[in-house]
């Protein structure tokens, strides 16, 4: 009878014994409670983070304020060109003296340094846009997008189609009132808003072959016949110093402060960000590494 009871005992024990460890093994018991992640300070006055695959919030600050783009205009700039039907990337433009004009007049901005009567593809005008950031390349791709029979009428029209995008892409803290963030006080957006745009414009796999790039050659044909090599790098800081980024654009100006609409992805997973308003170049990188590396940490 004893031995009927000890064995009973034993095989009671033995089953607790197995389903405790079962327990333990699914850590159901003493699961280690996930760490939780810190949002970082950065000087910038706005800054957004997004999830990609699905557009969730990962971070805000004054992530709906409107201020002053700079040349992260130009992702509208390239959305837009990348948007024609019947897109033709090798069809050439012959650079007018009103580009070169148009970079005296506004008081020599950033340019990628067009020569008048170069013929240039669209293609190289895009890596002249969104690499050293050029405001003639800018013009020029307005002046060719554009709808009307002169040219002042074709770049209102294209800076019409950037303001129509955006509100079909529902960005509604935007507008823009230039084709490359020389502004005359009514171009602006939102650290989500220039977020979700430069999302969607990279869809494009032209786009993103372009702004991942840091440094391009570009063959074009003088007014003489000749050929003229012009190479190009790119502002982007986070190329080649920060691990899986992938894009986008710079800006900076008196009125925009440094700017920096960013991309990365690692393990699998994109992220995309914009600071707005940051007080240098350096903090400008600095920032969106910041929100980079906290974007990753929440997506664990």
């Amino acid at each position: 009878m004893k031995t009927g009871i000890q064995g009973i005992r034993i095989r009671r024990a033995t089953a607790a014994a197995v389903t405790t460890g079962a327990v333990l093994a699914s850590g159901a018991l003493f699961a280690a409670p996930a760490q939780a992640v810190t949002a970082p300070t950065i000087a910038a006055k706005g800054g957004y983070v997004m999830n990609n695959a699905n557009g969730n919030t990962l971070y805000t600050k004054a992530a709906d304020t409107k201020r002053s783009t700079g040349s992260t205009t130009k992702i509208m700039t390239a959305k837009v060109v990348l948007s024609q039907p019947n897109l033709n990337l090798d069809a050439k433009y012959t650079v007018p003296k009103a580009v070169s004009d148009y970079i005296v007049n506004k008081g020599y901005p950033s340019s990628a340094g067009l020569i008048v009567g170069d013929k240039v593809t669209v293609r190289q005008l895009l890596y002249a846009l969104m690499l050293p950031s050029g405001c003639d390349a800018a013009y020029a791709l307005a002046d060719k997008f554009g709808s009307g029979s002169t040219r002042s009428a074709r770049l209102k029209s294209f800076i019409g189609k950037m303001n129509t995008t955006a509100r079909n892409l529902g960005l509604t803290n935007t507008h823009f009132d230039s084709f490359d963030g020389l502004g005359n006080g009514a171009n602006y957006s939102t650290p989500r808003d220039l977020t979700k745009l430069a999302s969607n414009a990279m869809k494009s796999s032209t786009l993103r072959t372009v702004v991942k790039t840091k440094k391009y050659t570009a063959k074009t044909i003088t007014k003489t016949g000749g050929t003229r090599s012009t190479t190009w790098e790119n502002t982007n800081p986070l190329l080649g110093t920060y691990t899986g980024a992938i894009g986008v654009k710079t800006g900076s100006g008196p009125e925009s402060k440094f700017c920096l609409v960013f991309a990365a992805t690692r393990n699998g997973k994109t992220v995309y960000g914009t600071v707005l308003a940051s007080t240098d170049a350096p903090t400008r990188a600095a920032d969106a590494k910041k929100l980079l590396n906290y974007g990753f940490a929440k997506l664990g």
